[in-house]
């Protein structure tokens, strides 16, 4: 699902006669967008494959920024489910298809630091941060906590 089909405020209207694309004449997107009709987009990598979905927008409160997306990889119907905090500065909105991209192959992401549904991390950790921006070859916006 993409952020056009989750917008109940008309946020992305497409314009009368454009094939698609919003309407930036009217609105904010696609360059300030609502968290709401993000969760469940789609997250595709550099090769078109299907690496997941968008489950949850982590907003850091010090600063007001946003800091991961939560993703979900593999699993059937939420079982088996894997879930990755992925530095928002890491994904690419792709307005032309609707949906983020990351550049990252399917067995990297396989072998990403993940955690299971009912036991997150805590993403506030100075030491968790650094390892998740070394991984996927971010820098956080702001500066880490004494490590």
């Amino acid at each position: 699902m993409n952020y056009e089909e989750r917008d109940s405020y008309g946020i992305y209207k497409v314009k009368t006669g454009t094939p698609s694309g919003p309407d930036t004449s009217h609105g904010p997107g696609p360059h300030l967008m609502g968290a709401e009709t993000l969760i469940g987009n789609d997250v595709f990598n550099k090769a078109a494959e299907d690496i997941g979905d968008i489950k949850e927008i982590m907003i850091d409160m010090r600063t007001g920024r946003v800091s991961y997306a939560v993703l979900s990889f593999g699993g059937f119907m939420g079982f088996g489910e894997k879930l990755f905090a992925v530095p928002w500065e890491a994904l690419t909105l792709d307005t032309t298809n609707k949906r983020f991209e990351l550049d990252v192959n399917k067995e990297r992401l396989e072998h990403a630091p993940g955690f299971d549904k009912n036991k997150w991390p805590d993403m506030a950790d100075a030491k968790w941060e650094a390892g998740i921006h070394a991984y996927y070859g971010t820098t956080p916006s702001r500066p880490p906590a004494s490590l």
